[in-house]
């Protein structure tokens, strides 16, 4: 079996000074093989400091565009015969912006990520995103949509911070668990 770290929304500097340490600890405890970051991540050190526990993958959030603009906009990987799709889930720059229109007039539906989540890929058996800061672990038409969370700014603004792990063994479903750093 292959155990995955899941991140999204880190936001370091800019909402937090630094990746809380119990995220590090866990990573190495649990003998991750990879790193997935989906997006926000905000400075380029956090994933050198991710990449001492293992190879990391990312893809750009809306708050990478100036320092991590390198990082694609979204990955496709295959592990253990499992395929993982992976995006922020901001979508491009109208989209974003219709987006928060929407949320400000009916609030974050989560409904609307997933469904377009699964149109990016209808091939993948997990999908990774982020952009909500909202914990998502479900399994859905055939597929397991995982969003992490953050790990710095939750929402609702009242719950704790989260991030996840991934468990991948060709054959099997493949599962998500979310793990909440204490408050």
């Amino acid at each position: 079996m292959t155990t995955l770290g899941v991140l999204a929304d880190t936001h370091i500097p800019d909402r937090v000074p630094q990746l809380d340490r119990g995220v590090m600890e866990v990573f190495q405890q649990e003998h991750v093989q990879a790193i997935l970051h989906a997006g926000d991540v905000s400075m380029p050190a956090v994933l050198h400091q991710l990449e001492q526990v293992a190879p990391v993958y990312a893809v750009r959030g809306n708050r990478d565009i100036f320092r991590l603009s390198s990082l694609p906009l979204h990955i496709e990987l295959k592990i253990n015969g499992v395929s993982i799709g992976m995006a922020h889930g901001h979508g491009t720059f109208s989209r974003y912006m219709v987006d928060k229109l929407h949320r400000a007039v009916k609030g974050r539906l989560v409904e609307r990520y997933l469904t377009r989540m699964l149109r990016a890929f209808p091939q993948a058996d997990v999908i990774v995103f982020g952009h909500l800061h909202v914990p998502c672990n479900l399994h859905l038409e055939g597929k397991l949509l995982f969003n992490p969370g953050s790990t710095s700014y939750p929402w609702p603004r009242n719950e704790l911070p989260t991030y996840g792990l991934l468990y991948i063994d060709e054959g099997r479903v493949p599962q998500g668990e979310i793990i909440t750093l204490a408050g």
